[in-house]
């Protein structure tokens, strides 16, 4: 192995920015590409700064460096050694460059993360597009069990009692809300993706499921251990297990208000009271705030108007956390308190260190749980604009 050279995280510097740079340097090498989301390793070997060749997967060439662009969520490390491999690339850096984030806009180029959209997730019954929430590598630590679902059959009924916490091995499924006009489709999750709540492994007696979940390919289930996974959480902090019961309902918020959307049920004027406006959305607020007395609302103001994503109260947490995005404030969104809100000041410092120790699974799955949030307040602000056209 050569002499380590450059290293970094694609959020921070994309692929095409890497290219530049090496070919800018002249650099001869080959630059190690890895996601979280994929047991693949990237390559891509450069003579003198130009690609020469590359590989991912089965794909090899202009083919493996163009599905590269897609791993917008993963590492790269570059290592200065020799190459002997023979040229397949035949095209200038900044030619590869155009041409793969064009392809990456028209969706010709999967992008490798937490959310991909497929041609097959582009339409549902709501005729919203429905993007497949997939989580990080497996970790396969709590799988005692596994259990199999064919096309179109219910894995989960909703209103129904259980504790089971499953992983998704392979295929796809639909998250489903039952309403008076029948049916609403939410979310669909693959890979990696868990089936259940912080609940379900709190061995919480009558734990009732919040919505119903289809099968929408066969789906393989790695069944979890609801023991020993209760176990690590009950061994966090208090604060951090808070935070966590804390996220774990204000996925159940979004969930709810992405219905009364749907249903036209929601009178905005609840919501938003500007002279209690706490955090603008778009601010960059720094900090985390934990409501000790009153109400706070989640909004996010849209080409369409403001669209309510929640409520907040006490013992609930509000504004950054550095190391999940929910999709909501401070960049995404505004929170506009009630009148007797009151809240205090909490370190997002403590969190991260606590967060960056916890088991795999407990980390994927309050990953697998901020990217629904997330997914959910866009599909929210989409049942939204669909009912102002109307």
């Amino acid at each position: 192995m050569g002499n380590f050279a450059l290293a970094g995280n694609l959020k921070f510097l994309s692929l095409g920015d890497i290219l530049q740079f090496l070919g800018s340097n002249s650099s001869t090498g080959v630059l190690y590409i890895t996601s979280r989301y994929t047991q693949t390793q990237g390559k891509i070997y450069f003579v003198k700064g130009n690609p020469v060749n590359a590989s991912a997967g089965s794909l090899v060439g202009i083919d493996a460096l163009n599905s590269l662009f897609g791993w917008v969520d993963g590492g790269f490390e570059f290592r200065d050694e020799g190459v002997s491999c023979e040229r397949i690339i035949k095209k200038s850096r900044m030619q590869i460059i155009l041409d793969a984030l064009s392809m990456l806009d028209d969706g010709q180029i999967e992008r490798l993360g937490p959310v991909s959209f497929s041609e097959k997730s582009k339409s549902s019954g709501n005729s919203i597009k429905l993007p497949i929430i997939k989580g990080p590598l497996i970790d396969y630590t709590y799988i005692v069990d596994e259990e199999e679902f064919r096309a179109n059959n219910k894995i989960v009924a909703e209103g129904k009692h259980g504790g089971w916490l499953w992983v998704i091995l392979e295929g796809v499924a639909e998250i489903v809300k039952k309403t008076p006009t029948g049916h609403l489709k939410l979310l669909r999750i693959g890979e990696g993706a868990f089936i259940g709540s912080l609940t379900s492994f709190l061995m919480l007696e009558g734990t009732v499921r919040s919505a119903a979940i289809f099968a929408v390919t066969n789906v393989q289930l790695g069944v979890l251990d609801s023991r020993s996974l209760s176990v690590d959480f009950l061994r966090m902090s208090n604060s951090f297990r808070n935070l966590a019961i804390s996220l774990d309902k204000r996925m159940k918020q979004v969930t709810d208000m992405a219905v009364d959307i749907h249903l036209n049920k929601i009178r905005l004027e609840e919501y938003i009271n500007i002279k209690n406006q706490v955090i603008k959305q778009g601010d960059g607020e720094e900090n985390l705030f934990e409501i000790t007395e009153g109400v706070a609302h989640i909004v996010r103001h849209t080409e369409h108007g403001y669209v309510p994503l929640g409520s907040l109260y006490p013992g609930d947490f509000f504004g950054n956390i550095p190391f999940l995005d929910l999709g909501q404030e401070p960049f995404h969104a505004s929170v506009f308190g009630s009148d007797n809100l009151e809240f205090k000041k909490i370190s997002p410092d403590s969190f991260q260190q606590e967060y960056n120790q916890l088991q795999p699974t407990i980390k994927n799955f309050i990953d697998h749980l901020a990217t629904c949030i997330s997914v959910t307040s866009m599909v929210t602000c989409e049942f939204h604009k669909k009912s102002s056209r109307k």
